[in-house]
């Protein structure tokens, strides 16, 4: 497969934006894929956040594996950010809202004893896909901003209302400009950070099956009933055989590997697959 990278023009202008309103902030709240922490955090963002109050949301924990995810809250508590998961559907808001307190508590604390209540606000920051919108709307208790389980949905900065003394601003989903690291590229490639259109999804869904193969054969195996299916194998072959196994054939009892490849990605992406997380704390 050839290198992977999408960088669309609307992100470039959406970098100078935030750029230009972290002033007006006072915390920020980013969000990353619990699936893969490291290869779903923009490095452009974390530089541009530097100096600002800072908690790091570990969105969809419920598809990802829980010991994992332990393992990622305290690699980067032990690197002095805090860390906390969030499940993508019926999140407990608690949690979230005590920590950004706790960021802004110095602030408030100063206005309220001069008789002011102080209003925080917060930028929610993350690359595409990650839940933003889904996060805020929890948060918020209704559908205000607009989600979809694909990138590139949020194209401008709202402003939401959470609570009488709390605003969030979301943010598009902002990936950078050149994705050197191929590995994380196909790791948000797998999760449906990339558009999908740009990259050849039979050999994308051979890919993920080859590495599932590694991380949790078992359960690749069974949801894709491939029985003879081995690590090693190639994603071709292993494509071939998930077709085969759930049906997906077409005419001349041929492997429909076009289908197959989309359903593969779909299943993963869902959780039907298991909650598989794809990379360890280094």
């Amino acid at each position: 497969m050839s290198d992977i990278n999408w960088y669309p023009g609307h992100m470039a202008k959406s970098r100078r934006l935030l750029a230009g309103q972290l002033k007006a902030v006072d915390a920020v709240v980013e969000l990353c894929d619990a699936r893969a922490p490291f290869s779903t955090r923009n490095p452009d963002l974390r530089a541009l956040c530097r100096g600002k109050a800072h908690v790091l949301v570990l969105n969809k924990a419920d598809l990802a594996n829980e010991g994992e995810t332990n393992k990622w809250i305290s690699h980067y508590g032990e690197l002095g950010l805090f860390a906390l998961p969030f499940r993508s559907i019926g999140g407990k808001k608690k949690a979230i809202l005590t920590q950004i307190s706790k960021l802004t508590a110095d602030k408030v604390d100063r206005l309220q004893q001069r008789g002011v209540n102080k209003t925080v606000r917060l930028m929610v920051i993350g690359i595409p896909n990650v839940g933003k919108s889904t996060f805020i709307n929890c948060l918020r208790g209704q559908n205000i901003a607009k989600a979809a389980d694909r990138p590139g949905v949020t194209r401008s900065h709202q402003w939401v209302k959470v609570g009488p003394y709390l605003e969030l601003l979301d943010t598009p989903g902002m990936l950078w400009p050149k994705l050197s690291d191929q590995m994380c590229a196909r790791n948000l490639a797998f999760l449906g950070s990339i558009r999908d259109q740009i990259m050849d999804s039979e050999e994308l869904a051979g890919q993920l099956l080859e590495r599932l193969m590694e991380l949790a054969p078992h359960a690749a195996r069974q949801r894709f009933r491939m029985e003879g299916a081995q690590p090693g194998m190639t994603g071709h072959e292993l494509l071939d055989m998930a077709c085969a196994g759930r049906g997906w054939i077409r005419t001349g009892a041929l492997p429909d590997t076009r289908r197959g490849a989309a359903l593969v990605l779909d299943e993963y992406r869902a959780g039907k697959v298991g909650r598989i997380t794809l990379e360890k704390p280094q």
